[in-house]
C-alpha cells in the first residue's frame, strides 16, 4: 500500500494527516440542477476513475430545486489521481463547487 503524508493548515498550525492508498474517498460536487451538469460530472468521473462501481454515486436536490449535489465515493489509488480529478472537476464551468 502507498502512504502519503498530507499537510493541512488549520488555525495557523500545520497538521499532518496520513492517507493510505488505495482508499474509499468521498467527493461532493455541486452545480445547477440540470442534465448537462449531471452528464459532465459522470463523464469526468469516468475518465479519472474507470472502476467506478454501482452505487458509488448519490445525488440530492436542494430545497429550492435550483442546485444538485452529487457525492461520488471512489476507490482512490493515489494522491496524483485525486489531484487530477479535483483539477478536472474544478475547471469545468458547469461545476460550481467541489468538496
Amino acid at each position: 500500500m502507498l502512504q502519503k503524508r498530507l499537510k493541512f493548515k488549520c488555525e495557523g498550525y500545520m497538521q499532518e494527516k496520513l492517507i493510505t492508498f488505495p482508499c474509499q474517498f468521498p467527493i461532493k460536487i455541486i452545480g445547477p440542477a440540470n442534465d448537462t451538469f449531471e452528464g459532465v460530472v459522470i463523464y469526468i468521473l469516468n475518465n479519472h476513475v474507470p472502476d467506478l462501481g454501482e452505487g458509488a454515486i448519490t445525488s440530492k436536490l436542494s430545497k429550492s430545486g435550483k442546485y444538485l449535489s452529487i457525492t461520488a465515493t471512489i476507490n482512490a489509488k493515489s494522491q496524483e489521481q485525486l489531484d487530477a480529478l479535483y483539477r478536472a472537476l474544478s475547471s469545468d464551468p458547469h461545476i460550481l463547487m467541489v468538496l
